[in-house]
């Protein structure tokens, strides 16, 4: 079978998110998808096969990080359907039934990708004492983001902030189930980006994620009430950085992107 590496959230290898993407005729052993992705060795690795026609859903995906199953990933369902228009497996919108429900990813002309997620329920939270030692910066506020996600996400007082982290990686993993999102309003929005994030990931073995979709379902509605737009664009300021374009419709968020294929080969285990 084939496998793949692509770059999401990008118009350029080598940027935004690198996943595996392993396109399957049926549903494999959890264990056997457990030991590519730690082969693969990406923050993601995704796993789709065919559904039957006249379902909900048209393809079943499944992400794996390589110590663990996550409930959503936003750059590996970006890379999929990047796969599976660029090969011709699927033309059009396509349905992923999820462990996150169905999610929907529609290609634009322009080449870009729309993913239509869940939005993440958000719950201010008191600030966890421990949080501002271990990132190295005191945090304005701080919320749940709910299971889905499964992240805290901490207010910083600046961009400059936020590209200056320099986090205890390990004593992140103590505040919620995933990781930390740190955040912060864009110093100059004409440069592009409204936003800007890092994310810091130890419980599932991932010390920072270059670009994640699935942070910008929580970041979308924390941002859009504050910066009165429904339509904003947050820059993960990782050293591999990337851009996400997002757009707050209720309990639905739309984010946007692209993806690049960067390697193609053939999985032979």
């Amino acid at each position: 079978m084939r496998i793949r590496i692509v770059d999401a959230f990008t118009d350029r290898p080598f940027g935004g998110n690198p996943a595996g993407v392993v396109l399957l005729e049926s549903s494999p052993e959890d264990a056997w998808m457990q030991r590519v992705a730690l082969e693969v060795n990406h923050a993601e690795t995704a796993f789709a096969h065919p559904l039957p026609e006249g379902g909900e859903a048209d393809w079943a995906l499944r992400w794996f990080t390589p110590v663990a199953e996550v409930r959503m990933c936003g750059h590996a369902t970006l890379a999929t359907a990047h796969v599976l228009r660029s090969t011709g497996a699927h033309e059009g919108p396509v349905r992923f039934a999820t462990l996150s429900g169905v999610l929907v990813a529609t290609p634009g002309e322009d080449g870009s990708i729309t993913l239509d997620f869940p939005t993440a329920p958000l719950t201010e939270v008191d600030v966890p004492a421990g949080v501002a030692e271990a990132l190295g910066a005191e945090p304005r506020s701080a919320f749940d983001t709910g299971p889905n996600v499964g992240d805290l996400i901490v207010e910083l007082a600046d961009e400059k902030t936020i590209h200056a982290l320099t986090p205890d990686h390990k004593a992140l993993g103590a505040f919620s189930e995933r990781g930390i999102i740190a955040t912060a309003r864009a110093e100059d929005p004409s440069r592009g980006y409204d936003f800007v994030s890092r994310c810091f990931f130890p419980n599932v073995g991932i010390d920072e994620d270059p670009v994640t979709g699935s942070a910008h379902t929580a970041l979308a509605p924390f941002w859009s009430p504050r910066l009165g737009s429904a339509v904003l664009t947050g820059l993960q300021a990782s050293p591999r950085s990337g851009r996400v374009r997002t757009e707050l419709r209720g309990d639905r968020t739309l984010l946007g992107g692209r993806a690049v294929t960067t390697i193609e080969g053939e999985l032979l285990a």
